[in-house]
């Protein structure tokens, strides 16, 4: 079995597959998704309620992502991983806002806390992996079979 093969990698696997599991909750049980998120799936719709149709669009896009995160991270592609960094932390600043502004439950801060830690560990691992390689480690620019950007960064 293929696995990542840098800390960088595993947090973006981590993410990945956590993104890819909760991804699939909302395809497969809606109001397990929404009940996560601190929202009531009401008892009946009225007439243009579109939760169902948010719920299968957010939760499709959170499987998708959870699985490019967990194949950008077998591949070691450390630019996308750089790419990550600051779009997590605006998704975490955006959430935080619709939390302290009422547009969002107060449950949406774990959404936001999952994002910005996770943000946190990637720009966190990709920093300590960039000084090792300074400091005469393994070398960071060799192209292996699957990263042939890792020289463009």
């Amino acid at each position: 079995m293929r696995t990542p093969r840098s800390a960088s990698g595993w947090t973006m696997a981590v993410f990945g597959a956590l993104a890819a599991v909760l991804g699939a909750v909302g395809l497969i049980a809606p109001a397990a998704q929404l009940s996560l998120l601190g929202l009531e799936a009401p008892g009946g719709r009225g007439g243009g309620d579109l939760t169902p149709a948010f719920v299968t669009a957010s939760s499709m896009a959170a499987f998708n992502m959870g699985v490019y995160y967990i194949l950008a991270a077998l591949a070691d592609w450390r630019t996308f991983f750089r790419w990550t960094v600051p779009f997590r932390l605006l998704t975490c600043t955006v959430f935080t806002v619709a939390v302290l502004t009422g547009r969002a439950p107060e449950a949406f801060i774990g959404v936001a806390v999952w994002e910005g830690l996770g943000a946190i560990a990637t720009g966190a691992a990709l920093r300590y992996e960039r000084r090792t390689a300074a400091a005469g480690g393994p070398d960071e620019s060799a192209v292996t079979p699957g990263s042939a950007d890792r020289a463009e960064a």
